[in-house]
């Protein structure tokens, strides 16, 4: 490679400042051999990447170096790492090919750089989204090294930092995709920070207005929460000193996404959620024998002192979550009567929830432990999935998905052995979690001593024995009970097996039906039978067959139409000779009604569509077009629950969409109100839409409920701007508390 000097000396010295910082920051020690490598990674992405620019305008080599400045300090990976962060890029965009990089720097790096590199093209006569196909190809190369994914986190999470220069609709797919995909995967790695941040970053594009608010009201709240944080150390400090323990306490408001999430799910302002931010008492203890028993007397200390919500704790440090995270957490009664959540951790173990995967895999180096890690566990049931053949790479994502997020809960085995397993999971999951062969013949299960189906959903601390009947197969109503990827994922493989046994017995049986019909089994005959019976596919009419579903009555009914048809095609002609011709009369002329438009894509054009029933769109709010496979174009709101699964897995069928007008037509809207009751209230709320805002009430109902109220009204509007006005002029009226769209 031949030098090239497309930089200025600014940034010249600007790499090198972070090049040094990379260096000096790296959480795992680096010996010479090791800083070597990095500086030769480097100087060969450097040279690369010198003609390159991102939209900023910044030089590009500036990614790779921030990449691998995340792979280094926040997720704490070795020199390999970080020289592969360095060189991510660099098959993927520049003339740099795979066989360059093997001869300097050897196997390991190549692998992990093409394991980083995207796919770019697909076939185009399929419905793939390239989204799902990259992960497919991400989660792939965990065959081959973890680390692949680690730092695919980094490059998210680095690019999620730098999109402000993008378009509009380009946040809102990466973003989705953020969401939906990295997030979860950067929790199930025990990356919390990064989690937290990418979590965060994706809410600021996804719904930028509600960021902005909740960062707001976070800023004003800082330091009444950095006072009562001090107030509460101040009363638990001489008790925590009495154990002998060195320690701190700190205190960290929830994520700004988490906030957003629970003013969703619950409905309530940014006010009413109590907790807000938590505390955390970071102890160290004297040596490794005592870390247990010292998080337990702290515990103790806090509950002598304080009320507590026993349905509140949670005990991670006896049965670690499977990324590694130990921790004890418990809500308590604080200073004015606050409820606030406490959690203890030793400092190996706030290690641990800061790192993830990297520490816990120190840590586990240098002790006796043979266990295997959660996350490893976690990666080699993955390996299962991967193995299919078949599997279409969007049901892979969702069922890997599954996965991810999920809060987990420990059951016991008859000889005492802890199984983790996502919150929800059933005894079904479970019996696959086991065994595959357990799972395939299980009937029922034994939890704590009683019988239940296998619908059942398990509880941590449940005592769980599986029954099984060689006679037991997987059912198609199985996929309805089991949540978990593994066992979805093998009750999927028995039934496509069976599928493919009862679609070739199908056809046989079909033969020899047909020949007993006198009929000939050809293409014609099949396709006939087809359109009869409504389907879609030759496949779905052999498997009919073989299970039964059309058997002799049916083809025999079949048989009888097919010869009705051919007489009345020969009986029509005369039939329409003697039928007196009928005068076309003119279609009635249609009035023009100026209604609101939705127009879609850069050049706005009008295209048929629908408005999707799950977020009801009005007039003013963001919208987007989701081209669907058979009901034609949708428009959901940019904040629909469902926007971004659809912008994670199907961007390719997502077109730009605005409304144009919204001065003509009406929407009926439902809000629910609820409050304490008092005389003259439902006039006063009807007074204030009817009368003194001018909009026309459908229909009024309310109930009295012990002094406390609620009722729905239904009015029309004619957008989202005319909502919020009423939504806030109706919540000042004496004695509502609150309101909701429905």
């Amino acid at each position: 490679m031949q030098t090239q000097t497309a930089y200025t000396p600014a940034e010249e010295r600007r790499m090198e400042r972070k090049l040094e910082e990379i260096l000096n920051s790296s959480y795992q020690p680096l010996d010479e051999s090791g800083r070597q490598l990095i500086r030769k990674a480097f100087e060969t992405a450097k040279e690369a990447h010198a003609r390159q620019r991102r939209k900023s305008g910044e030089p590009f080599i500036f990614h790779p170096l921030e990449v691998a400045h995340i792979v280094a300090e926040q997720i704490g990976l070795d020199a390999t790492s970080i020289a592969a962060a360095l060189l991510h890029d660099t098959i993927e965009d520049t003339d740099i090919t795979a066989g360059y990089i093997r001869r300097e720097f050897g196997e390991k790096i190549t692998q992990i750089v093409e394991g980083l590199t995207k796919i770019k093209k697909l076939p185009k006569d399929k419905d793939f989204s390239i989204q799902a196909e990259n992960f497919r190809k991400l989660i792939l190369t965990l065959n081959e090294d973890v680390r692949v994914i680690l730092i695919k986190i980094a490059d998210r999470l680095h690019n999620m930092r730098t999109m402000d220069s993008m378009p509009r609709h380009k946040q809102e797919k990466i973003a989705s995709e953020t969401l939906y995909i990295y997030a979860p995967l950067a929790h199930r790695m025990g990356l919390y920070q990064i989690k937290t941040e990418l979590e965060d970053l994706s809410l600021k594009y996804i719904d930028p207005e509600a960021y902005d608010e909740i960062v707001r009201k976070l800023k004003e709240t800082e330091e009444d929460r950095r006072r009562y944080i001090e107030k509460f150390a101040g009363l638990v400090d001489a008790r925590l000193k009495e154990l002998g323990i060195s320690y701190t306490i700190t205190g960290r408001p929830k994520s700004i996404f988490s906030i957003y999430r629970k003013m969703k799910e619950k409905k309530v302002d940014f006010e009413d959620i109590y907790d807000i931010f938590a505390i955390r008492i970071i102890y160290k203890p004297p040596e490794p024998r005592k870390e247990k028993m010292l998080a337990w007397d702290i515990l103790s200390t806090l509950t002598d002192q304080f009320k507590y919500n026993p349905n509140r704790m949670r005990n991670w440090l006896d049965w670690p979550r499977s990324t590694g995270y130990q921790a004890l957490h418990i809500t308590v009664l604080g200073p004015d009567d606050k409820w606030v959540e406490v959690q203890i951790r030793s400092e190996r173990m706030n290690e641990i929830a800061e790192k993830g995967y990297a520490a816990h895999y120190k840590y586990k180096q240098g002790s006796d432990e043979a266990e295997e890690l959660g996350v490893e566990k976690w990666l080699s049931q993955l390996q299962e999935i991967l193995k299919n053949p078949e599997g279409n790479a969007l049901d892979f994502l969702d069922e890997i998905r599954l996965d991810l997020y999920s809060d987990e809960i420990h059951v016991l085995t008859p000889k005492g052995d802890v199984v983790s397993l996502p919150k929800g999971a059933t005894v079904l999951d479970f019996a696959f979690h086991i065994h595959t062969e357990v799972g395939m013949h299980t009937r029922a299960a034994e939890v704590n001593g009683r019988i239940v189906p296998l619908n059942y959903v398990l509880n941590s601390g449940d005592l769980v024995h599986i029954i099984t009947s060689p006679q037991q197969k997987p059912r198609q109503s199985w996929l309805n009970i089991a949540t978990t990827g593994r066992a979805r994922n093998k009750i999927k493989a028995y039934l496509r097996q069976q599928e493919k046994e009862i679609i070739q017995e199908g056809k046989e049986i079909l033969r020899r039906k047909l020949r007993h019909l006198k009929l000939k089994t050809d293409d014609k005959i099949i396709g006939q039978l087809q359109k009869y019976f409504k389907l879609p596919t030759s496949k779905d009419l052999f498997y009919k067959v073989g299970t039964g579903e059309i058997g002799n009555k049916e083809l025999k009914a079949f048989v009888n139409a097919k010869n009705n048809f051919f007489l009345k095609f020969f009986q029509s002609p005369w039939k329409r000779k003697k039928e007196p011709e009928k005068k076309k009369v003119a279609p009635a002329p249609v009035e023009e009604v100026n209604y609101d438009l939705i127009v879609f894509g850069q050049e706005d054009q009008r295209l048929d569509y629908t408005l999707a029933n799950c977020c009801n769109p009005l007039p003013g709010d963001e919208i987007f077009g989701f081209v669907t496979v058979n009901e034609g174009i949708k428009v959901h709101k940019k904040t629909c629950p469902n926007a971004i699964f659809l912008r994670s897995r199907h961007a390719h069928r997502i077109i730009p969409a605005r409304w144009t007008d919204s001065t003509k037509q009406t929407f009926k809207v439902k809000l629910k109100i609820t409050g304490a009751d008092r005389p003259g209230i439902v006039a006063d709320i009807t007074r204030l839409v009817s009368l003194d805002m001018g909009y026309r009430l459908v229909r009024v109902e309310f109930d009295d409920k012990s002094g406390f109220f609620e009722g729905t009204i239904i009015v029309d509007l004619q957008n989202t701007a005319q909502l919020k006005e009423l939504m806030l002029r109706i919540k000042e009226i004496e004695g509502v508390e609150k309101i909701e769209k429905i």
